[in-house]
């Protein structure tokens, strides 16, 4: 078996790998709907800028205007999907960035904090304790990395209404936006 595996003259380097079989399975059984999930995840995610940036939070993210390459990727992206599912959210400290995942996973059932971003609930996590983690805090720095740099990959399990009701909630709870705050930039757009 050790001939068949080996990496310069077996069967696997000559004809590649196998797939598992139910790995086969799932990924055909769900390829014919991907691009409604993937337009889903585009649009709650903007949906979700959006709305943070209104507020007065720092958001980023391609799909609003103020984002540095939004032209450019405006023009490469394709309009049914989107700018993707992916936002982050500047709390500015770690301490901040904590609480508000911890809330939103455990008060809210909102999402799951996990390092990953491919999912059909939201994954969070703050990239300067966890993916980023080894970076210096001069490249940290110099890529916009802030110790309470929250990144969302937004889901789309739920409504949209009921996802961003959890949350502003979870904001307000926290301190990090005023009570009153949302009702009038909503009302407004």
């Amino acid at each position: 078996i050790h001939e068949l595996m080996d990496l310069h003259t077996g069967a696997l380097m000559l004809l590649g790998p196998t797939m598992d079989p139910q790995v086969a399975y799932n990924i055909n059984l769900r390829i014919p709907h991907l691009s409604l999930r993937m337009a889903e995840h585009g649009q709650r995610a903007q949906l979700f800028a959006e709305r943070l940036q209104a507020l007065g939070l720092k958001v980023d993210y391609p799909g609003l205007p103020e984002h540095p390459d939004h032209e450019l990727i405006r023009e490469l992206h394709c309009p049914d999907y989107g700018y993707g599912g992916i936002l982050t959210l500047d709390l500015e400290t770690e301490e901040q960035a904590n609480a508000l995942m911890d809330m939103l996973q455990n008060d809210y059932r909102f999402g799951y904090m996990a390092v990953s971003l491919g999912y059909f609930d939201t994954l969070m996590s703050c990239s300067g304790s966890t993916t980023s983690s080894e970076m210096s805090e001069e490249d940290k720095q110099a890529a916009g990395i802030s110790p309470g740099l929250v990144r969302l990959s937004v889901g789309y399990t739920g409504t949209a209404e009921q996802r961003w009701r959890q949350m502003r909630s979870a904001l307000e709870r926290l301190g990090i936006i005023e009570p009153k705050a949302h009702r009038v930039t909503e009302e407004v757009a």
